[in-house]
């Protein structure tokens, strides 16, 4: 199994009763799918896994392979406090579709690594398929360090981890002393030094609402080896890594990133609450300024001169603009 390009962790979107927007979804999905993102992620902490039911979380799963069909790899979060749950979704998962499992920390209980291992190594057994690791110290409570990544190195299924720790030094330890484990970028703001570390994929939230974009960077880094191009296009899309890894808000961010795309994005479920009118107002002048930028950076690329794209980009923020006024309206702000 290979893991390369822009791989998007899709959001889940809630009616006002919360329930899920199944039609909704299916849209965004298929959206997704013709933006030429490489790959899918369902059931992962952007998409609200934790406060969602299994049965929830298996229907958005048969949901996306009925849209995609073949074209897209599925990487199907298997993310719980109770292990249990954790083997009955990744047994759910290979039956209905998933190309990779995603197996993480389960949170609070602070398992040691050979816990840790045991509990990744029993998901294996279950399921049997390529499975991505996903380390996030900072939501689940314990890293996934050398003693477990040896444990499990002993299963080929684990063949990709998806690193958001934030801590470069893993990086670096990850590309130099398990280079069997594939590493995808899981930390927005690092995402140049993750392609320049040799990652060839990026599992990346904004890819919801600012896809081509993140396309962009990838290929400027990975497929082109041109990383003066690429600083560039990071550059421009480091106030919109500031708000989603710094903000305090981040699914609540990219929910409302994708309402600005002009798709319905919903309600996020408690505890948490949506952004507020100063917040949508930020948000909506840094996805403006980002579209702008990278756009001229890739004309710049391609030799076109600016009154090529400058019309097209007009539109693209009068209507980012208009879909933020609504947005308001609605909210009665």
């Amino acid at each position: 199994m290979q893991f390369e390009g822009i791989y998007t962790p899709v959001i889940t979107p809630f009616r006002e009763d919360y329930s899920i927007d199944f039609d909704a979804y299916a849209a965004h999905v298929n959206f997704l799918k013709e933006s030429g993102v490489h790959g899918l992620m369902i059931g992962g902490t952007t998409g609200e896994y934790y406060v969602e039911s299994h049965e929830e979380r298996v229907e958005l799963l048969k949901v996306a392979r009925e849209v995609v069909g073949d074209q897209l790899q599925i990487i199907f979060g298997t993310g719980s406090v109770n292990p249990d749950a954790s083997i009955k979704l990744a047994e759910d998962g290979a039956k209905h579709g998933a190309d990779v499992l995603l197996v993480a920390t389960p949170p609070y209980s602070l398992p040691t690594q050979r816990e840790l291992a045991l509990h990744a190594l029993a998901i294996d057994r279950a399921a049997d398929m390529p499975i991505m690791l996903y380390n996030y110290p900072d939501r689940m409570g314990v890293n996934m360090e050398e003693e477990f990544l040896d444990r499990v190195g002993r299963s080929a299924n684990f063949c990709g981890i998806k690193e958001s720790s934030g801590d470069i030094n893993r990086l670096h330890m990850l590309a130099r002393d398990y280079p069997h484990i594939q590493v995808s970028c899981g930390m927005d703001d690092q995402a140049l030094e993750f392609f320049a570390w040799g990652a060839q994929s990026w599992v990346c939230a904004g890819s919801n609402f600012l896809p081509k974009e993140h396309i962009a960077l990838y290929k400027a880094c990975v497929v082109e080896n041109d990383f003066r191009k690429g600083r560039r296009i990071m550059s421009a899309m480091m106030p919109l890594m500031r708000v989603l890894e710094q903000g305090g808000k981040f699914i609540q961010s990219v929910k409302y990133g994708v309402t600005l795309d002009g798709r319905f994005s919903g309600e996020v479920r408690k505890p948490l609450r949506g952004l507020n009118k100063d917040e949508k107002r930020a948000m909506a002048q840094v996805v403006k300024t980002l579209k702008t930028t990278i756009a001229g950076i890739e004309a710049e690329a391609n030799g076109e001169a600016p009154s090529q794209f400058i019309e097209s980009i007009k539109a693209s923020i009068s209507e980012t603009e208009a879909l933020a006024q609504q947005s308001n309206q609605e909210a009665g702000e």
